[in-house]
């Protein structure tokens, strides 16, 4: 199982360490310490969190007025295979992202539930909000 550290872990969410780590602190996540001391966190239990937080909301106000890009680096969070198509949903911070690709493209890619994985998107239309 994939485990990542604080930093990792707070990108992934898209919100800074400083708050990942007071996550942790608070129990809001579970960590476990390596060899070394270092604190990680496994995927499934980060995959987890991601949408619960996306869900719930992290309870921070950070707007933002900035245009999303077309790169979502974010933590698989569910899969469903079938013989021939897969689905992957993705939690990229407050974005969650479902892809439809081939059950031969999940396997060959290595994707499972608590791994890393980047959406990217594609499109003739974009359309930009300002909040």
């Amino acid at each position: 199982m994939q485990a990542y550290t604080i930093g990792q872990a707070a990108r992934l969410l898209g919100v800074s360490p400083d708050t990942a780590r007071r996550w942790a602190d608070a129990g809001r996540v579970a960590t476990h310490r390596d060899e070394g001391g270092k604190r990680l966190i496994d995927g499934k239990d980060l995959a987890a969190f991601s949408v619960e937080l996306a869900q719930g909301g992290s309870g921070e106000e950070d707007a933002s007025y900035t245009s999303v890009r077309n790169a979502f680096p974010g933590i698989v969070t569910a899969i469903k295979l079938g013989d021939v198509a897969a689905q992957v949903e993705i939690q990229a911070g407050p974005h969650r992202l479902v892809s439809l690709l081939t059950r031969e493209a999940v396997e060959e890619l290595g994707l499972e539930v608590g791994v890393e994985a980047t959406a990217r998107v594609k499109s003739t239309n974009v359309h930009v909000d300002r909040v």
